[in-house]
């Protein structure tokens, strides 16, 4: 009898004390991807309990046996729409409501993408005023480095209000809203960025350390009391604990911390793209912000920023299912933070809207150099995105320099022809190469027919040397 009463206390305890928990990126008012396998997880201390999850969309239940504390199950999501209610039953009953269907997208980087309306942005009180939009969601990760890959992080799904959208990230907002009113579904935004941070710090340390070039040159960069600098930080606290949540894809905005060690950014900013998507388990499209022009030395001649421009441009001709958005037009040489972040948005979200959602006739890019042609003393370069020809905004074209065999770049003069460039100077009589707008704090002026500006470039392959 008393060894039936203990047993019956001890079950009674065990019960009184049992839990079911998911992370927070599960919780009332998130989005989930549309048509896709949504995953649901979380743990329990009933280590070996039935989980059933069901989704109001079509109330099927799907069930899976937890497994030493952990269960997870993928959830198929209808198309777009809500809001729903997604409910997890095993020995206590969990209910997330006002859960949306629709398009998530995760923006990360350093501080142009951390930036808010009330860190500085234009037309701020009217942008604020106007920003009432319920089906647009945000999820703000905390700052938060680890030494180790966590699980879970602090945070909730809030909707868009002129209360809310005024502390998250301005670039990611303006990206979701030109999302929401182009394609009318609801859209999940879920910020995770750090002011400052180097891109080593967003990819697990592991892969930095396991290579000796990105190892030396992350040891390049410096410690600051304000960011973290060590690989795999920011990865560890910020990134990991995403990885199971579907994403349609991502928005990045970062480089400019790393000019300390600009020429290893053509190998690590690539090696994060991978990287993600592994993660992930899905190829999905990542667009970015080229960094904007900056006055950093004083000095025309530097162009460790430049460089880390002409690595994005690498990257986004080499790797796959990658776009960028051009910003040398709506910089600021006297604020590293320029406050046209509208604008930022709305580039980003014209290369999604073309190359993810296919929006037939959107002219997502700007100029792009595609080849040059030596015709005597003079260089012909033809570019893509510019069917419909090239213009400028000013009288004269600007930032083109050219160079001969002895790789001396000087002043060129450069004409529009069409959809092509004349570039020539006469102290280079036999040129052999150009850059465009390749220093750091460049203003040049060269356009498409929609007024996207052109990225900086070079038409060779020279070793860069940095003074």
């Amino acid at each position: 009898m008393k060894k039936l009463l203990f047993l019956i206390l001890v079950l009674l305890f065990n019960f009184s004390f049992a839990k079911i928990w998911t992370p927070t990126i599960l919780s009332d008012n998130m989005v989930l991807q549309q048509q896709s396998e949504a995953t649901i997880w979380g743990w329990t201390t009933a280590t070996s309990e039935t989980i059933t999850i069901i989704g109001s969309w079509n109330n099927v239940e799907v069930t899976t046996k937890a497994h030493q504390g952990i269960w997870s199950v993928q959830v198929p999501t209808p198309v777009a729409g809500g809001p729903y209610t997604v409910t997890i039953k095993g020995h206590e009953e969990i209910t997330f409501s006002n859960v949306m269907i629709g398009e998530v997208w995760i923006a990360s980087g350093q501080s142009n993408m951390q930036w808010t309306p009330n860190m500085g942005l234009d037309n701020v009180e009217e942008e604020i005023k106007n920003a009432n939009y319920a089906d647009i969601r945000f999820f703000q990760v905390p700052q938060r480095k680890s030494s180790t890959p966590q699980d879970d992080t602090p945070g909730e799904w809030v909707s868009c209000s002129s209360e809310t959208m005024q502390n998250f990230s301005s670039v990611a907002y303006f990206f979701g809203r030109k999302l929401y009113k182009n394609l009318s579904v609801p859209i999940g935004l879920i910020s995770s960025n750090w002011g400052g941070t180097p891109v080593e710090v967003w990819i697990p340390e592991a892969l930095i350390e396991d290579d000796s070039e990105l190892k030396a040159a992350a040891q390049q960069i410096s410690e600051y009391e304000w960011w973290p600098h060590l690989p795999g930080a920011t990865y560890n606290g910020m990134i990991h604990p995403l990885l199971n949540f579907n994403i349609a894809g991502a928005i990045w905005y970062q480089g400019e911390s790393n000019r300390a060690n600009e020429k290893s950014y053509y190998k690590s900013f690539p090696l994060l793209i991978k990287t993600w998507r592994n993660l992930w388990k899905k190829d999905f499209p990542f667009y970015f912000a080229q960094i904007a022009p900056y006055d950093y030395e004083k000095d025309k001649k530097d162009i460790k920023a430049a460089v880390v421009r002409d690595a994005q441009l690498y990257t986004m001709l080499n790797v796959p299912n990658t776009g960028m958005a051009v910003t040398n037009d709506i910089g600021n040489l006297k604020n590293i933070h320029p406050t046209n972040k509208q604008e930022v948005g709305r580039r980003l979200a014209l290369w999604a809207l073309a190359k993810t959602y296919g929006v037939k006739d959107v002219v997502y890019s700007g100029p792009v150099y595609k080849s040059m042609e030596i015709k005597r003393n003079k260089i012909i370069l033809s570019f893509d995105y510019a069917k419909d020809g090239l213009k400028m905004e000013g009288k004269t074209l600007k930032e083109f320099q050219i160079a001969g065999v002895d790789k001396q770049f000087v002043e060129a003069k450069a004409r529009i022809k069409g959809n092509q460039i004349e570039v020539y100077a006469k102290e280079v009589k036999e040129p052999v190469a150009v850059r465009f707008a390749f220093y750091d704090k460049a203003l040049p002026n060269l356009v498409n027919s929609a007024g996207l500006p052109a990225s900086a470039f070079r038409t060779d392959d020279w070793e860069i040397e940095i003074d």
